[in-house]
């Protein structure tokens, strides 16, 4: 009762409620927050840590920034949601911010575009040399797709957000992790232009996660573990985020011999044979259910990637696993 009281004392102000509102559609800083709301910085500061206290906002840094967004965590979860389904959208001052919060969310796409601008010829040159990006995303689909439910999806390294973009509308919430505040940038503004509100971005060392033990049904690394030093390490912490039950992809390049990619794109890995992805698996504690190679077509000049898929659920629980088998035994009686 003590945590809903707060929480509605803290929603109980106009320019509270006008966060909430703005803060359910896009991750924002105080910079920007200040842009759409019109007030000076240190009111709309003190707005948020009175919100955030009562568990209706979430405060999270990256690098020298620092993000809010609507709770999607801990006790003030449902009451935000609630709060902000009930602000009218046709209110004219929310409706003022929410095109002010347009112009916020054009102004990164420009300097997204920017960056794509700056890197593209690279990116493209190794899109080139692999199958198409169609296939390995129609592939990853229905690998973590069919038959399962995903409440909350963990994408590690995520890059352009690519893979929140391609599975975030199948998820409840979902998450991207990354260490490049640049990338970061880039994903927020793609995840922007997308429209899916259910989601997030985090700056973190993949090595040490900012997430809870056992909180995923689904976490990703794709086109990731080629850039690391211990991929074996990034592996055993992806497995501590996912829930028993939960499944673990990998998308990377089988080995190669492409020397240009260690030097020109920072790939510490030539990619890497199955045995030695089967071993990490392994050693994680996870049940591997499949793999797919999608080789390229040879081009002219030789060089190709191939591009292997793996999935691996971790064990069920005792308590999940009885629950599944009373579930075996009612079907069969029935």
């Amino acid at each position: 009762m003590d945590e809903l009281l707060a929480g509605l004392r803290a929603a109980g102000e106009p320019t509270r409620l006008r966060l909430l509102a703005i803060l359910a559609k896009s991750e924002l800083t105080v910079t920007e927050l200040t842009q759409i709301l019109r007030q000076s910085q240190p009111r709309v500061s003190r707005h948020l840590k009175l919100m955030c206290e009562a568990g209706l906002l979430d405060r999270f840094r990256e690098g020298s920034w620092v993000f809010y967004r609507r709770s999607q965590n801990g006790a003030g979860v449902k009451l935000a949601g609630l709060l902000s389904g009930l602000i009218p959208a046709d209110d004219p001052t929310i409706a003022r911010d929410i095109e002010r919060l347009d112009a916020v969310r054009a102004a990164r796409s420009e300097r997204a575009a920017e960056f794509f601008r700056v890197n593209v010829v690279e990116w493209n040159r190794i899109r080139s040399l692999h199958v198409p990006e169609a296939k390995v995303e129609q592939t990853i689909m229905d690998l973590v797709t069919s038959g399962r439910v995903i409440e909350n999806f963990v994408d590690l390294g995520t890059g352009t957000g690519r893979m929140i973009e391609l599975i975030g509308p199948k998820a409840q919430t979902s998450l991207g992790i990354d260490l490049s505040s640049e990338m970061l940038a880039f994903a927020r503004a793609t995840l922007d232009q997308s429209g899916i509100e259910h989601c997030s971005l985090r700056q973190g060392d993949l090595y040490d996660l900012p997430v809870a033990d056992d909180a995923a049904d689904l976490v990703t690394l794709h086109q990731v573990l080629h850039y690391l030093d211990d991929p074996a390490a990034a592996v055993a912490e992806a497995v501590r985020v996912l829930k028993p039950g939960g499944r673990l992809l990998i998308a990377d390049f089988a080995p190669h011999e492409l020397d240009f990619l260690r030097e020109e794109q920072a790939h510490r890995r030539l990619g890497f044979s199955e045995d030695e992805v089967k071993h990490w698996l392994a050693l994680a504690g996870l049940t591997m259910t499949e793999m797919r190679r999608l080789p390229a077509p040879e081009g002219e000049s030789g060089e190709t990637l191939t591009v292997v898929i793996y999935t691996a659920d971790k064990p069920a629980g005792r308590q999940q696993a009885k629950a599944e088998r009373a579930g075996t035994l009612e079907d069969t009686s029935a």
